[in-house]
């Protein structure tokens, strides 16, 4: 790729030298790639809580002052909070960690799941009004589309 930097391992030195060339991922998409993990990791986190309260029949906990996963405009149009709800964003959170990890190493099915991941997701943030991960996924999704050309 023209203005890309590779990194070079040469195996055997003084022997037959097998060469193997590893495209290096620029930071951009690195960065994405935490952004994304981040969100991934830190809600899905937060579900396993509030998917044990509903299946013991408590209400949503609250996870420093706000109500995990309830409450929200989700609510508010008649689609209450219930296990498999939790489940499916758990499912959400999972794939958003994977499509960060495909992203770390520059692969382009972690561009392409980063971008079939973002309505799903902004779904249920909405739904659960969750304010920060749509500011992260805006700050994602610029890197990705801007450096798609690099992923492989």
């Amino acid at each position: 790729m023209e203005g890309s930097y590779h990194e070079v391992d040469i195996t055997n030195p003084g022997h037959c030298a097998v060469v193997t060339v590893h495209p290096i991922v620029p930071i951009s998409i690195r960065a994405a790639s935490i952004l994304q993990s981040f969100i991934g990791v830190g809600l899905g986190l937060f579900c396993i809580p509030a998917i044990h309260n509903l299946r013991t029949g408590r209400d949503i906990s609250l996870e420093m002052g706000f109500p995990a996963y309830g409450r929200g405009p989700l609510e508010h149009a008649g689609f209450p909070t219930t296990v498999p709800l939790l489940v499916a964003f758990l499912v959400v959170c999972a794939l958003q960690v994977v499509a960060g990890v495909l992203l770390w190493s520059g692969q382009k099915s972690g561009g392409v799941l980063t971008l079939l991941m973002l309505p799903i997701g902004a779904v249920f943030w909405w739904g659960f009004a969750l304010p920060i991960p749509p500011i992260f996924a805006l700050v994602w999704t610029l890197l990705v589309m801007l450096n798609w050309q690099v992923l492989r």
